[in-house]
């Protein structure tokens, strides 16, 4: 069974979340969401070995518990701090974008990228997610995006079901999120779970 490198950017997960929430649910839904990043982890490894995961975020207190329990699966966890001027975050997608191009370089053969985002910016400028990706297929790796929908660059997400797998994660909004103090998260249903392959063999 083919390995996959695994990527998420934190924050292109959780604010959508935030999002669906209010709509699927209720007002007050948009404060209380979480991810039940165990279940997204289990979703992105789709039962594979992983040969690398890699979380980038920012650095809220709040959010400690969330990067022990990641660090605790075996996931790398790199955090950056907030622009004071701006709030935004600093380098996030640089750094991730970073460690997708150490994995081609340094990887044996292709495997399979599993992108956690919804963040197609700078491709006309040949920079970005989307444009990284594109150089992991030419290089022969299978390529699946998971992403939410309804924030998804439509580009970005037109591409993926293209050439390799869209995971939809509307489609397991109750086994990926739970709301604090309301509603647990249900068990995950993988039967619905294409997978990509390598297009050159090692």
């Amino acid at each position: 069974m083919q390995p996959v490198y695994i990527f998420m950017d934190n924050s292109n997960i959780f604010i959508p979340a935030q999002e669906i929430a209010a709509t699927r649910e209720d007002a007050t839904a948009a404060r209380e969401i979480r991810i039940q990043f165990d279940r997204l982890y289990e979703l992105a490894r789709a039962g594979r070995p992983v040969k690398s995961a890699i979380c980038v975020g920012s650095v809220p207190p709040e959010m400690d518990a969330v990067w022990v329990k990641l660090r605790a699966s075996g996931v790398q966890v790199e955090l950056f701090e907030r622009g004071e001027e701006s709030g935004c975050e600093q380098g996030v997608d640089q750094c991730l974008q970073v460690h997708m191009l150490r994995a081609l370089v340094d990887a044996d053969k292709p495997g399979v990228v599993v992108l956690l985002t919804g963040d197609g910016a700078g491709y006309w400028d040949g920079v970005g997610f989307h444009a990284d990706l594109e150089r992991m297929k030419r290089k022969g790796w299978g390529i699946e995006v998971v992403s939410w929908e309804e924030s998804c660059n439509k580009r970005l997400k037109a591409w993926a079901e293209e050439v390799g797998v869209f995971v939809r994660l509307e489609d397991h909004y109750n086994s990926i999120t739970f709301r604090r103090g309301c509603r647990n998260s249900v068990p995950l249903t993988m039967k619905s779970r294409r997978r990509a392959t390598p297009t050159i063999a090692g």
